[in-house]
């Protein structure tokens, strides 16, 4: 099969990175007079989740600095719910994985799975807290603010997702989401994160914001009397700066890799286009695709396959890599069974994009239109189909910065990583300077 040839294109966002990670932490937890409700030596509990959150360990490393600076004993513990295996043991796992343990962090590690009851909500659902973590002089959460990959509204993932999914653990996350399944996440996530604000062990919270490029943006400390109207203000800021596919349509859409560090889904449904579910779900600002091919797992997902599901056809590596405990567990618990549903799989790459080429209603493989991304999250660098140039020079945040050129398989059929492509973009450019 004559595969067509492919077009490395740079797509620019605007650069919002912070410079001084560890002062903006000090700064804005300083002006927002986190501790002045607790006596010096107080114990305070940091919620830290599991999301590849960039610079993360940075940021929880300041915040326990600040803690310190402040007179208290801070330690942190996993503000997860399935996550991990649903394991205290695999929680802890998943934060040293980011570097999040005693040695680098300057204080205690907490994991474990009991909680207490904090009450019901006014629609009956019932709130729950980390032992621990109830048992502290205060809570603070640790979280980054932005789009869920399961619904839209005004306030999705964030901290008020982490009060609730987060604080409640495996046993808070599984009703959570069965509840969900009538009522809708959001007032879920609203109407429990309210009634653990009225526990009086919440202090307040860092909102992480990043920008297009997958930086640190924006570092705010939120307290806790405007926790819900700030998230919302935040969610809707960090929004307009989310990146996208930047074509109308494509038949296939190939991606390197999906994984829970990249999005709760393995791959953001707002960017892929697809619901957990597998349907297409026409989200505004992406484009509508056809196929979608994975060729891998993310090595920091640790085997979580959930996403899977989402696509028409999988390497079969994916299959050699899942540890289908934690994907059953987290799958299961987020009441999402299609998103582990197994594709179909072939053992190179080359004959998925020839097994998968012939359902998009083409005969010509040259007419067919093919996006190429490392993942969900980093859309900087992307390949598209020679054939998708014009709609490419059409756009001003895209250039074009190497190809077109053929796509190319390796002996066993299967094709490089595409940050290795601008790997040797690189390189050539360095051997010439």
């Amino acid at each position: 099969m004559d595969f067509p040839r492919l077009v490395l294109v740079r797509q620019h966002f605007p650069d919002r990175r912070l410079k001084d990670i560890p002062g903006t932490v000090r700064e804005q937890l300083s002006s927002a007079g986190l501790a002045a409700k607790l006596a010096p030596g107080s114990r305070v509990a940091i919620g830290v989740g599991s999301r590849g959150i960039a610079n993360i360990a940075t940021i929880v490393r300041a915040v326990v600095d600040w803690w310190k600076e402040q007179g208290m004993k801070p330690f942190i513990f996993p503000a997860m719910g399935s996550h991990g295996a649903a394991t205290a043991e695999g929680q802890a796992d998943v934060l040293a994985h980011y570097g999040i343990v005693e040695e680098t962090m300057g204080c205690p590690i907490v994991s474990q799975l009991e909680v207490v009851s904090l009450g019901k909500t006014e629609n009956g659902v019932e709130a729950f807290m980390d032992r621990k973590a109830y048992e502290s002089d205060g809570v603070m959460l640790v979280g980054r603010v932005k789009w869920h990959t399961d619904f839209a509204g005004k306030i999705e993932s964030g901290l008020f997702k982490m009060m609730a999914i987060g604080l409640g653990k495996f046993a808070g996350a599984q009703r959570y989401h069965t509840y969900a399944y009538r009522m809708g996440l959001e007032t879920v996530i609203r109407s429990v994160g309210r009634q653990v604000l009225k526990s009086g062990k919440i202090l307040g919270g860092l909102a992480i914001l990043e920008d297009a490029n997958h930086n640190t943006a924006q570092l705010t400390a939120v307290p806790v009397e405007v926790m819900e109207q700030r998230e919302e203000e935040l969610l809707a800021l960090v929004k307009s700066w989310m990146g996208r596919i930047p074509v109308e349509a494509l038949d296939v859409l190939v991606l390197d890799e999906i994984g829970k560090n990249i999005s709760g889904a393995g791959m953001d449904t707002k960017v892929v286009n697809r619901s957990v579910h597998g349907q297409t779900n026409l989200w505004p600002n992406a484009p509508r695709i056809e196929r979608i091919f994975v060729r891998d797992l993310s090595s920091n997902t640790y085997g979580n396959g959930v996403g899977l599901g989402m696509a028409d056809v999988i390497h079969d590596r994916i299959l050699e890599k899942i540890d289908w405990t934690p994907t059953y567990i987290n799958s299961l618990t987020a009441s999402t069974p299609a998103a582990i549903r197994t594709p179909i799989h072939f053992p190179t790459d080359r004959l998925c994009l020839e097994k998968i080429w012939p359902t998009v209603g083409k005969f010509d493989p040259q007419e067919v239109t093919l996006g190429w991304i490392q993942n969900s999250l980093e859309l900087g660098a992307l390949a598209f189909s020679e054939n998708l140039l014009p709609e490419i020079q059409e756009n001003p945040m895209l250039e074009v910065i190497d190809g077109p050129r053929p796509m190319e398989f390796d002996a066993q059929g299967n094709l490089s990583r595409l940050e290795n492509w601008m790997a040797q973009l690189g390189a050539a450019s360095a051997a010439k300077h």
